[in-house]
């Protein structure tokens, strides 16, 4: 990363229940904020009320992949003169979407960096 002057870094999270983004960095009630907004738009009782068929992984599962689709698993930020160019505020946030069985529970998050550019 260091040596690109000008070029892209993707990033990718390779899982079907977790999720990439960009968004404010200063202040971790975003997080939270952030967290409870995506509960009440996609709740997990759907699991139970009959909204979604595929359960059988928790309750947490498959509301875990609706989120991550919202989301989305890949991020392309811009380098410039070595570093991200991300913006004042900006940080990136890997979103775990499960209470059980996620990052902690037993899983693991792997993401995939790809940096491209010119020295």
């Amino acid at each position: 990363l260091s040596k690109i002057r000008m070029g892209m870094c993707n990033l990718f999270v390779q899982h079907t229940s977790a999720s990439l983004t960009i968004n404010e960095n200063a202040d971790p009630d975003v997080r939270t904020d952030m967290e409870t907004a995506m509960n009440k738009i996609v709740p997990a009782k759907w699991n139970r009320d009959g909204t979604f068929r595929h359960t059988m992984e928790g309750d947490d599962d498959m509301p875990g992949h609706v989120k991550s689709s919202m989301m989305g698993v890949s991020l392309n930020i811009p380098i410039r003169n070595g570093r991200l160019a991300l913006g004042t505020w900006q940080g990136i946030y890997l979103n775990e979407h499960r209470d059980q069985g996620g990052w902690g529970g037993g899983h693991t998050r792997n993401i995939v960096i790809t940096l491209q550019g010119m020295a």
